[in-house]
């Protein structure tokens, strides 16, 4: 029986297993917090929820870290109660004990705040990059993506965009080669309703736990099914000499064996934009 771990019952951490749930990603979902009781009710009512749906996942909540072994999936969600997201030495810590216990499984931090972490966990723990990832830039191109259906007035499913660089402050909207329904995103928006689009986007950070969530589960549901997806995300993807580099937004192939950064092919005006932002 396929596996998911959310490691955290917090608001995020149950958006997450409830997401997951929802859409059958995996047969059994596990919340783990130091808060068993929060974690097992937590569980009992997206149990409850999914045989509404009429969804067969099993669903539970516990303490022991010891349920990652064998997981195909971890998500790195928030610990319930005003810790907030897994950040710093302690959510290192617990990277540390989930690779002991499971090296193979892929972990995506599903947190706004936790670029620092998937950075660090990689040059300091010597964590596989092709296994960890965030998920966050995922949640806010998604949300610039909705902003620009409304504005064109099409299905969300029909825009096409790229988002690099490092949210929020220097994040990079690859404007020059979006799309909406096969149409360059300039031949059906003008140049202002783009700069208003743009200038909107520090006010979609951090994105909602509802959405962050759901990218986090995006992203496990694109690497078990070996989608053809490449959503945006936190990587640390190698430099020249083969070192690894700083943390960085990029769209990034999703499959079960791992994940692959793409710098994409960009116009020049994108390309000197983006070099900028990983500059500043």
């Amino acid at each position: 029986m396929s596996t998911l771990v959310v490691l955290g019952a917090g608001d995020l951490g149950g958006a997450a297993a409830r997401q997951a749930v929802a859409r059958a990603v995996t047969r059994r979902v596990v919340l783990v917090d130091d808060a068993a009781d929060v974690a097992r009710g937590k569980a009992l009512d997206i149990q409850q929820a999914a045989a509404i749906d009429g969804v067969a996942v099993s669903v539970s909540g516990t303490n022991d870290l010891g349920v990652v072994v064998g997981a195909a999936a971890i998500v790195l969600a928030d610990r319930f109660g005003a810790a907030g997201e897994h950040q710093g030495d302690a959510a290192l810590r617990l990277i540390t004990q989930v690779r002991a216990l499971n090296a193979q499984a892929l972990i995506v931090c599903a947190g706004a705040t936790q670029l620092d972490v998937v950075q660090r966990a990689v040059h300091q723990l010597g964590a596989d990059a092709a296994r960890l990832a965030g998920s966050a830039p995922e949640a806010l191109r998604q949300g610039l993506v909705a902003l620009v259906s409304l504005a064109a007035g099409s299905d969300p499913r029909a825009v096409s965009l790229l988002l690099l660089g490092r949210p929020p402050g220097r994040s990079v909207v690859a404007w020059n080669d979006a799309s909406i329904g096969g149409r360059r995103v300039a031949d059906v928006l003008d140049p202002p309703a783009l700069g208003r689009l743009e200038a909107r986007l520090p006010y979609l950070w951090p994105p909602g736990p509802l959405t962050l969530g759901a990218a986090a589960v995006g992203v496990v549901h694109t690497a078990l099914t070996n989608g053809p997806a490449s959503p945006c995300l936190f990587v640390v993807p190698p430099a020249p000499g083969g070192v690894r580099g700083h943390g960085v937004v990029l769209p990034t192939a999703v499959k079960s064996h791992g994940l692959t950064p793409l710098w994409p092919a960009l116009s020049p005006r994108d390309q000197m934009r983006l070099d900028t932002a990983l500059a500043g």
